[in-house]
């Protein structure tokens, strides 16, 4: 299921300051308002999913949405029939920014009861699955598909330029999450003595694998799984890779923190991955569970994880996408 991740940031200061901390007070002082907050920490879900999860019947929880929304709190998005809500940051010299800040930490140290986390666990299982069975019924398209939205040779200079600069101590061991058809699996193989691909799509492993064999690489090791794999959490790797991989993943923030775990100290993380859109296509069309992601979005996961940004590219790409390419750099690593 797709989660939209639109990134208006309308300033508070457009509204009497007076009525604009009373209105966010207002909105906050609700126990379901501030559930709904502490669902949506990283994730953007549809009115459903939040009736769902938390047993409210839509027209009372539309009215608490709208009223957030009012107040600065959230954002939304339609897509198609769907409406998808997201936790809206406010500009940083915004006056109500540091209150707003404060009103989500306090959010987030909320306990989730039994229930909601078993049908959030749920929600994650059926996305998952969604994805999952996309790319099982649509792997000999996925190029023509990816064509669509960015074309690997429309950015693999980029890509190239950033790995040629690397300021990394070691070049041992690379992983590359979610390698695709595996066109950066041989240029990651010349640079580092092992290389690890991981996919929980067993046709788009083998597809890796055949592009790795032409190529003559024989320094590859492909796993079938995710993340959160046992073979990772020794890896200690010199470079991670997720390469268009986060708007596929049901929780990409998760989905990166398990990534930048797998990193050895003064290693680094890149990232290709999409900005926010409103093209809702891609949903059916791509096997994309998020419409992209803020660039401020994928910087907070990062530094949630440990990891400061190092360096970062923005590329314009066909039918109206952007890319943004961002190095990410565990301890010691510096532009």
């Amino acid at each position: 299921m797709n989660a939209a991740t639109a990134t208006a940031v309308v300033p508070t200061t457009d509204v009497e300051p007076e009525m604009a901390l009373a209105g966010l007070c207002k909105a906050a002082a609700d126990g379901l308002r501030l559930r709904v907050l502490r669902l949506l920490r990283h994730d953007a879900m549809d009115v459903s999913e939040l009736c769902e999860l938390l047993d409210v019947r839509q027209p009372a929880l539309s009215h608490h949405l709208k009223l957030m929304s009012a107040a600065g709190l959230l954002d939304s998005q339609r897509d198609g029939n769907h409406i998808f809500y997201r936790r809206r940051e406010l500009l940083r010299d915004d006056p109500l920014a540091a209150l707003q800040q404060a009103l989500f930490a306090a959010a987030d140290d909320l306990p989730l009861d039994q229930q909601t986390h078993q049908r959030r666990d749920q929600l994650q299982q059926t996305r998952e699955a969604n994805s999952l069975n996309f790319f099982r019924e649509n792997a000999t398209r996925f190029r023509e598909q990816q064509d669509l939205i960015a074309a690997p040779e429309r950015y693999a200079a980029a890509v190239d330029g950033l790995l040629d600069l690397l300021p990394l101590a070691s070049r041992r061991v690379a992983l590359e999450v979610g390698p695709g058809e595996g066109w950066l699996l041989p240029r990651l193989a010349t640079l580092f003595d092992r290389v690890v691909a991981l996919d929980n799509a067993p046709a788009m492993l083998r597809a890796a694998q055949d592009t790795a064999q032409h190529s003559g690489a024989t320094n590859i090791e492909f796993v079938l799984g995710d993340t959160s794999h046992k073979k990772l959490r020794e890896l200690r790797a010199d470079l991670a890779v997720m390469n268009m991989v986060l708007h596929h993943t049901p929780d990409p923030a998760a989905t990166l923190h398990e990534a930048a775990g797998t990193l050895a100290p003064g290693g680094a993380l890149l990232v290709t991955e999409l900005c926010e859109h409103s093209q809702g296509w891609a949903r059916e069309n791509c096997g994309d569970l998020w419409l992209g992601f803020a660039p401020e979005q994928l910087e907070g996961w990062a530094s949630d994880a440990g990891l400061h940004e190092v360096a970062s590219s923005y590329l314009g790409q066909r039918n109206g996408f952007k890319l943004q390419l961002r190095l990410f750099g565990a301890a010691s690593i510096s532009a």
